[in-house]
């Protein structure tokens, strides 16, 4: 008789299988139209009591349907309905790609291909340059291999066998894949769809017929290895959905999201630059830049006051050794710049401020009434960014951190954490962003090296700020493997104007760097104990942030944070005077105000302010001088109205106190 096993079902239920029985099986015994709308399954061994077991491969994993179940498995059947089912549709649009890049051009060679979080691309090596012709061909050759319904099927050979049929394709990435990421002794998973095989680890959906919906997007150039020394590879991008529904709705936000470019919006309203010169990677604030940018740091230095920061400032350059005491030349050398070798040391850029806040904390001795130690500083700092992954504020080399640090006892915290995290949701929401997303970012124990400190440290991290956000009632997502080095983290990601979400708020959890830098407090008892330390950026950078602002705006920015708040505009010369008297009346109330007396016409006037995206244009002539008002043109508007130019002036003067988004 058959070995059996059993299978739990999400609705508690458990059935007796053969031993070898696949998720495909048990869709089909459950009901044909499950079987039919399945994708891929969830599924996680079972211990002998039914309940998941403690310990190394106790995680869920997404596996093909037609894997054979050999354990006790805890088991779900994801379909279209399932998010966690569209990375692995997005994968195996990828290798649809693939397939139909290599039935079109048989000469190129195979990176790889995984998915993202708005779809998919493929790296391909070819000497010739693939042109937007290409993509439509390959398009259509999908959509081929999409009616042919070929199924995704999933094989085991020999690590040599393997290597020997992808190096005599030709295939070195494929070569170096296999060397790199499996021993000589085991087998490799390949997957073959068609003509097309890759060394691929899965899982995939059933076959190219369950792809419905999907674009190719654009090329872009892409290092072997990110190195530039190495041969530069094609990278297609494309997007896939469950429905043409879904993904026209992506295809329209791409659209708008050209449009709200901050690169581009950034050079017509003269924001900032980036110039060949000087090197990539480093912002040049231009005037009106800089008055955005002066609104958000004062907002920030404000916010530290009121909330008990003190105000720091550290260098841009230290000694080498003191990287190598808070452990970033260990864990963190890739991102720094290389060291510079003065007359007494070698010393680097700073790519981080905490070690300079952990020697102000380190200088003087504190007892336990001193705590919580609050240090705010907006530092800039500079790291390693490889010339072909910059992208205009949002990737930079050089960039300012509104950055802090907090030194507590371990009693303080869980609040100090909590009260970190509603300081980022105000950010937010006095920036203009009403939605957000969190996740909690945790360490993989099983990779060490990359994390420092022990299981218990971790565990206590980790539990604490669960309990934070559990507390403040805040749904979160647990992202395991991708904690900073020292510590787990709260990332909170905000959604823009048009659906996007940007990484921007983190705040992080430290036990390593007081413990590395022997710091102490003297306890109520007398004794000298070691503080836990918070580090958190809320902006994430002052550049990054104004760049999401950009494009959350599409410029537009409001009253408060625009940098000409209002223009006059008089009809005629005869005008020129009134118009000045109502500026300096905006102008004594702290309102940006300029007036446009150029000898131009009046619509002209207009049109060009309105493309410069001021808030508020107040037009002025003879009646509006003899009456002592104002005619308003708001931004966004097509009646304007008129009112005592008094009244425009308290009313304008209170929006931006308010931070509001329209007079009242």
């Amino acid at each position: 008789m058959a070995e059996s096993i059993h299978v739990k079902l999400p609705d508690g239920s458990e059935k007796e299988v053969p031993k070898g029985t696949t998720a495909i099986d048990i869709a089909k015994s459950i009901s044909p139209r499950l079987a039919d709308a399945a994708l891929v399954a969830k599924a996680m061994p079972l211990g002998s009591n039914g309940d998941a077991p403690a310990g190394e491969g106790a995680r869920p994993t997404l596996i093909d349907l037609t894997r054979p179940l050999e354990k006790d498995t805890d088991l779900r059947i994801l379909t279209d309905r399932d998010p966690e089912a569209l990375e692995v549709y997005r994968h195996s649009s990828a290798h649809l790609l693939a397939a139909a890049v290599l039935e079109l051009f048989p000469e190129t060679k195979l990176g790889h291909g995984p998915a993202t979080e708005s779809g998919f691309f493929y790296d391909f090596y070819r000497p010739t340059p693939f042109t937007p012709e290409d993509l439509d061909k390959i398009e259509k050759k999908m959509q081929e291999l999409v009616q042919q319904d070929i199924p995704y099927a999933r094989e085991f050979l020999p690590r040599d066998q393997g290597l020997a049929e992808f190096k005599n394709e030709g295939d070195f990435m494929k070569c170096h894949f296999i060397e790199q990421f499996t021993k000589p002794e085991e087998k490799i998973s390949i997957y073959r769809t068609g003509k097309f095989t890759d060394f691929c680890r899965g899982p995939h959906i059933p076959s190219t017929g369950r792809i419905k919906a999907f674009k190719l997007l654009n090329i872009a150039g892409a290092y072997w290895l990110g190195d530039e020394k190495n041969p530069q590879l094609q990278r297609i991008y494309g997007t896939s959905f469950f429905s043409k529904k879904d993904m026209e709705a992506h295809l329209k936000q791409i659209e708008e999201a050209k449009k709200r470019d901050h690169r581009l919006l950034g050079k017509q309203l003269d924001l900032f630059s980036i110039q060949e010169l000087a090197g990539p990677g480093l912002i040049f604030w231009h005037p009106k830049g800089g008055i955005i940018r002066k609104e958000m740091e004062d907002w920030m230095r404000e916010q530290y006051v009121k909330r008990g920061y003190s105000l720091v400032y550290t260098p841009h350059v230290m000694r080498r050794q003191l990287w190598q005491t808070s452990g970033h030349e260990g864990y963190y050398a890739q991102n720094m710049f290389d060291a510079m070798e003065l007359d007494d040391a070698e010393y680097r850029l700073k790519p981080m401020n905490c070690p300079g806040h952990i020697l102000i904390y380190k200088d003087s001795l504190r007892s336990y009434r001193d705590l919580p130690v609050r240090l705010g500083e907006l530092g800039t700092v500079y790291r390693y960014e490889r010339s072909g992954v910059m992208h205009g504020l949002l990737r930079v080399r050089g960039f300012t951190q509104d950055d802090a640090h907090i030194f507590c006892t371990p009693e303080q915290i869980e609040k100090e954490i909590a009260d970190c995290v509603e300081f980022a949701r105000d950010v937010l929401r006095d920036f203009g962003f009403d939605q957000f997303q969190t996740e909690l970012s945790t360490w993989n124990p099983d990779d060490r090296k990359n994390f420092v400190g022990s299981d218990e440290q971790w565990n206590r991290a980790t539990q604490s700020l669960e309990k934070v956000l559990k507390s403040l009632h805040i749904e979160y997502k647990t992202i395991p493997g991708e904690a900073a080095f020292y510590g787990p983290k709260i990332d909170i990601k905000l959604v823009d104007a048009i659906g996007r979400l940007w990484q921007l708020s983190t705040v992080q959890f430290d036990f390593n760097l007081p413990q590395r830098f022997g710091l102490e407090y003297v306890a109520e008892d007398g004794t000298r104990k070691q503080p836990v330390m918070v580090h958190r950026a809320l902006y994430g950078s002052v550049e990054r942030f104004f760049g999401v602002l950009i494009e959350h705006y599409a410029g537009a920015f409001p009253a408060w944070l625009s940098p000409v708040q209002t223009v006059m505009i008089p009809i005629s010369e005869r005008h020129v005077d009134y118009a000045n008297k109502v500026a300096a009346q905006l102008h004594a109330v702290g309102v940006r105000v300029e007036v446009d007396a150029r000898n131009e016409k009046m619509n002209a006037k207009i049109r060009e302010h309105a493309l410069q995206k001021v808030p508020y244009l107040l037009v002025v002539g003879d009646k509006e001088e003899e009456a002592g008002t104002v005619n308003v043109r708001t931004r966004g508007k097509e009646k304007t109205d008129t009112m005592p130019a008094a009244e425009f002036v308290e009313k304008i003067k209170k929006l931006i106190a308010d931070k509001a988004a329209t007079l009242n």
